[in-house]
């Protein structure tokens, strides 16, 4: 009996390898499509270099894997085990002594290897992609677009500098009735007038090259109005600096990183300050609490100095008593006001400590994610007796849209503080996977026909006595 079995795992398992990479290709492609649609204006007209593009793109493929396989272990279980049932070679492994379980087997260990990967990836590979992604994605933002002049138009692209074309040849890039003012000295003006003339980059495009043909330079000053000076030219080039208009890559450790570029062992360490931080506030308004009662109501020590006001020594409690009594309302908005102001930094020291622990979990719970999917994808494809690609999306991107509804409310809750951080992460694996046992338990059981309507008999099929 166990030789049968044995194929038939590698059988299962052969047939599930060409569907999860179909099927994460396609999503990881989906994902750079639409990352491509709102991230391409930020692109064009800047001159950027096909390598930097591409780059960009490698950067943040990262992050498409880690969503796109999870997807990809549905997809190719529900097609696999679609197939099976719809060919009735479940059947087949069943009079061989296998089970639903037997047959999920090498599923669950090709699950286990991919949660094991993929929280590895999470760990190592995307915290330094999403850094190198922010840090490149600034460089793009900060280059100024590629300079052009538009025929009759004033262009200010150039620092100090405002020109004027009447007329641009787009093929040689020629400027016909060109004027020219620069504002770039101080206390000086220059109004530049040409025939005609180019501007082009230098190679290592940090200068602009203005050529100039059969002009003239008006030169004037603000402080002396009376000087006035005007300079013919047959031809005269311009050097100006456009350091701006070029690349510059920043030095990665200059960024801070956020909480989705730090590793787990990081990001630990993190909220171990935060916990030690907290515990000090706490302690802190509890004892600022404490003194205060003691202050209003007890009267009890030897106090100088409490919400701006002196008390000296007194002789007796009675005076201090009353000098409290006198000074409580004062005493009551310090007191008030303090309680709110420990609260409120106790407040924001939980909810950064929060999303730092909702990032750790994250990356525990989606590589998790393959094996759930694993085990809600196999009982559920037998159910539905079709392994076409159609159903098989249909169905994946449900549970992939559930999936993904519960992890980002559960985010945005646990970054609130208003539900657990850990929980909130975890619910939707744990919904899932507890539909998954029961479906699987019932499958197994063949009680899965209850999903399926009853033909209801006709009086006509009745015999006729």
């Amino acid at each position: 009996m166990r030789r049968p079995i044995k194929i038939f795992d590698w059988y299962i398992l052969r047939g599930q390898l060409a569907p999860f990479f179909f099927g994460t290709a396609l999503v990881v492609f989906l994902f750079l499509m639409q990352f491509l649609i709102n991230f391409l204006d930020r692109f064009v007209g800047k001159g950027l270099s096909i390598w930097i593009i591409l780059q960009l793109i490698m950067y943040y493929l990262a992050s498409m894997v880690v969503l796109a396989v999870p997807m990809g272990v549905l997809f190719s279980t529900l097609m696999t085990f679609g197939n099976l049932s719809s060919n009735s070679e479940i059947t087949v492994i069943k009079a061989s002594g296998g089970s639903l379980i037997s047959m999920m087997k090498p599923l669950f260990l090709f699950g286990i290897v991919l949660t094991i990967f993929l929280f590895w990836f999470n760990d190592y590979v995307l915290p330094e992609s999403n850094h190198q992604a922010k840090v490149l994605m600034s460089d793009i933002t900060r280059k100024k677009p590629t300079f052009n002049i538009e025929p009759g138009q004033f262009s200010s692209q150039l620092t100090g500098y405002t020109i004027l074309a009447r007329k641009v040849d787009s093929m040689s890039g020629k400027m016909t009735g060109v004027t020219i003012y620069d504002n770039s000295r101080f206390q000086t003006q220059l109004v530049i007038s040409a025939d005609s003339g180019y501007i082009r980059p230098n190679p290592s495009y940090t200068k602009m090259i203005m050529t100039l043909f059969e002009g003239e330079v008006h030169q004037s000053y603000t402080n002396k109005p009376e000087l006035y000076r005007i300079i013919n030219f047959e031809e005269s080039e311009i050097r100006i600096g456009i350091e701006d208009f070029a690349f510059k890559r920043t030095d990665e450790e200059l960024l801070s990183r956020g909480d989705r570029e730090m590793h787990i062992s990081d990001m630990e360490e993190v909220v171990r300050g935060l916990d030690t931080n907290l515990r000090q506030r706490w302690n802190d308004l509890k004892n600022n609490l404490q003194n205060q009662m003691d202050f209003l109501f007890s009267g009890i020590g030897s106090y100088k100095t409490y919400a701006g006001f002196s008390y000296a020594k007194v002789d007796s409690l009675a005076t201090l008593r009353l000098n409290i009594f006198k000074n409580s309302e004062l005493q009551l908005d310090y007191f008030k006001n303090n309680i709110a102001s420990n609260y409120s930094i106790i407040s924001t020291i939980e909810k950064r400590r929060n999303t730092y622990i909702v990032e750790i979990q994250k990356k525990y719970a989606i590589p998790f994610a393959c094996f759930v999917f694993v085990l809600i994808g196999a009982p559920l494809g037998i159910v539905i007796r079709r392994g076409n690609f159609g159903i098989s999306a249909l169905l994946s991107l449900g549970f992939y849209i559930f999936y993904w509804v519960f992890l980002i409310g559960g985010e945005k809750l646990a970054d609130r503080d208003i539900a657990s951080p850990v929980l909130s992460m975890w619910l939707a694996n744990i919904i899932i996977g507890a539909f998954g046992i029961i479906l699987t338990i019932r499958v197994n059981r063949e009680s899965f026909k209850i999903f399926s309507f009853k033909k209801k008999k006709k009086l006509s099929d009745n015999p006729v006595n």
